[in-house]
């Protein structure tokens, strides 16, 4: 029963996955000036607490040709490092899984209605000068893609802090130091789209707080699973 369960769950994230993006490419429509707004205050919030390294680090990634295509490349293949994830857990450690699954069903969750309050335009179409680096290097040649309204908070570096959350709690208790290793792929996301121009500096906080309240979410649903669980064991008895 429990692993026709994990399959269950995992044909149901599927489904809330496919849901979550068909909503997701419903926000952009009808919002250009007031996502650009946004960015704009965006920027002027940034500017005001020396914040704004945006426009810096992105003309630096640009006069780097090697690293600029390094940068494309780790922009597009995210996704395959969530899916590894994923699917890790699932054959491996399905007692992280289910944690992994909640907290994954509550980023979705909670960053829909975020998107819809405040739409946001990325750099590399608010700020001028800034260089789009993924369209300029694209490795499938589609441009930058994705949904330009919903820069805030950045959802490469929100699934880059679950995939490392993840790893660390499947590893942590039999290798310990190692486990601490996987925390470098957020870093290293946040430096992606802060140099290629899809994110500011205040989106990747955006993201760290919606991270935070998904795994808070996630324990407090667990807690409430585990709870009805002891409660229907007696009548089941």
């Amino acid at each position: 029963m429990p692993e026709r369960r994990r399959w269950l769950s995992a044909l149901a994230l599927l489904l809330w996955l496919l849901l979550f993006t068909r909503v997701h490419s419903a926000l952009g429509k009808d919002v250009a000036a007031t996502a650009t707004a946004n960015a704009l205050a965006l920027q002027s919030a940034e500017r005001a607490v020396h914040l704004d390294i945006e426009p810096g680090v992105n003309h630096w990634l640009a006069g780097h040709l090697a690293l600029s295509h390094a940068a494309v490349y780790l922009y597009r293949s995210y996704y395959a490092v969530v899916l590894g994830v994923l699917v890790w857990v699932f054959l491996r450690h399905p007692e992280v899984y289910r944690r992994a699954l909640r907290t994954m069903v509550a980023m979705t969750a909670l960053i829909l209605p975020v998107y819809w309050a405040v739409p946001m335009s990325p750099p590399r179409l608010a700020l001028p000068g800034i260089t789009d680096i993924v369209a300029a290097y694209d490795i499938w040649d589609a441009g930058s893609g994705g949904n330009h309204y919903s820069a805030m908070p950045s959802l490469h570096v929100g699934w880059a802090l679950w995939c490392a959350y993840t790893a660390w709690s499947a590893l942590r208790v039999a290798h310990p130091l190692p486990s601490l290793l996987p925390w470098l792929f957020p870093l290293l996301m946040t430096a992606d789209v802060l140099a290629t121009g899809n994110h500011y500096v205040l989106d990747v906080a955006g993201s760290v707080a919606l991270f935070a309240a998904a795994v808070l979410a996630a324990s407090a649903w667990g807690r409430l699973v585990q709870r009805r669980r002891v409660e229907a064991a007696p009548a089941q008895g």
